[in-house]
């Protein structure tokens, strides 16, 4: 996906025109209708692992589908390299859906792993965590949405929240990991010759 400049100002321009674009649902209605699909994952689970696994698979189907909306709505193609993913789905995607940016920070030697930071969370609104449900990921579906949407532009990543301010800390963080990139190739079957 390139920034076309690949600089976190164009990223956070892009996002800014999209966000402008898109049909608006009221931040309100938005957590509160999350805080019951997650309330019903309570009582349908009843732990807390099984909650967090399926708010990274419903995320992921998420994704999966988003990206496409994203990418139309931006007119980004690719990018030059990791780092300007990462600034992308900071400044352009998270405002371009959420409203809100993210920063981006944490990385690791060889630019393969970094940490999104949110200070403003959406889906948090109006929550919080008793002590039993400690363990909650409770905006779990953010990394499965970066999972799905990054896989389906061959990039393959492991994502989990690493801090969250449901648990008491000062911001919520999200660690993204490079598995792979991945590499379309065709089946035998097809090839000619």
């Amino acid at each position: 996906m390139a920034t076309r400049g690949g600089s976190v100002a164009t990223a956070s321009r892009l996002g800014e025109q999209v966000w402008s674009r898109m049909n608006k649902v009221n931040g309100e209605l938005f957590a509160l209708t999350y805080g019951a699909l997650v309330n019903q994952l309570l009582r349908d689970f009843e732990d807390v692992d099984a909650i967090n696994e399926q708010l990274e698979k419903m995320g992921y189907n998420i994704g999966v589908r988003l990206i496409d909306e994203f990418l139309a709505k931006t007119g980004v193609s690719s990018c030059e390299s990791f780092r300007d993913t990462a600034e992308l789905i900071a400044k352009a995607g998270f405002r371009a859906f959420l409203g809100v940016s993210a920063e981006v920070g944490g990385w690791n030697a060889d630019s393969t792993a970094f940490s999104l930071m949110l200070a403003d969370n959406p889906l948090t609104e109006f929550v919080e965590l008793p002590p039993q449900y400690r363990g909650l990921y409770y905006s779990n579906i953010l990394c499965g949405v970066i999972r799905g949407a990054l896989e389906m532009v061959q990039i393959r990543v492991e994502c989990r929240f690493v801090r969250d301010v449901l648990h008491g800390d000062d911001v919520s963080e999200i660690r993204v990991e490079l598995k792979e990139r991945i590499h379309d190739e065709m089946a035998d079957e097809y090839k000619e010759g």
